[in-house]
């Protein structure tokens, strides 16, 4: 009876929507801090949905889309978000360029400010393309953790970055399964 009742435990929470797979993650993850910010990293719709789910996890967050430097005042923990978007680009008013110089430097001030990079990719693999991967190979090796879609590693892009770093890699089947995750990985 008592084997019956484990194997059904860890049935369900091998088959429950919310299990992730945490790789290099484990007591040394680091603990990040609130106040935080949540930016863009190529300007796709995936952001909003950050500061949803940020929202739905309780965390303090701002969410700033083309956050600069100047937006670290106060801010204990910066989110980016990877997803490339022209269209989004364009409504933001900057091309390629200049997103990736904006990137570029506010990570840069978030090194200096010891402020930690928490990375967000959320739209699995339909969210990954050449601009995205420019962006994720660019400014993942900052980042303290990731927070991906599964699918978005099919081909262990993450995973690879991520082990290089020795970054905290968190995988999850659905955008919506981010929420206990991001909720952990604040103090």
């Amino acid at each position: 009876m008592r084997k019956n009742i484990i194997l059904v435990l860890a049935l369900c929470f091998l088959l429950s929507p919310v299990a992730f797979a945490y790789k290099n993650a484990g007591e040394n993850s680091p603990p990040f801090e609130l106040p935080n910010l949540i930016t863009s990293a190529g300007q796709s719709a995936d952001v909003q949905m950050a500061s949803v789910l940020a929202k739905r996890a309780g965390l303090n967050a701002t969410l700033k889309k083309t956050a600069t430097a100047e937006d670290l005042e106060n801010i204990k923990t910066l989110t980016l978000v990877f997803g490339a978007s022209l269209k989004g680009l364009g409504a933001a008013g900057i091309d390629v360029d200049q997103e990736k110089e904006r990137v570029r430097e506010l990570v840069s001030e978030a090194k200096k400010r010891d402020i930690p990079l928490l990375c967000l990719h959320l739209g699995g693999e339909a969210r990954r393309g050449q601009l995205t991967d420019q962006l994720i190979t660019e400014f993942l090796p900052f980042a303290q953790m990731a927070i991906i879609v599964k699918s978005g590693n099919h081909d262990g892009f993450f995973s690879k970055i991520c082990e290089e770093n020795n970054i905290s890699l968190v995988e999850v089947e659905k955008t919506v399964d981010v929420l206990t995750p991001l909720k952990d990985a604040f103090k």
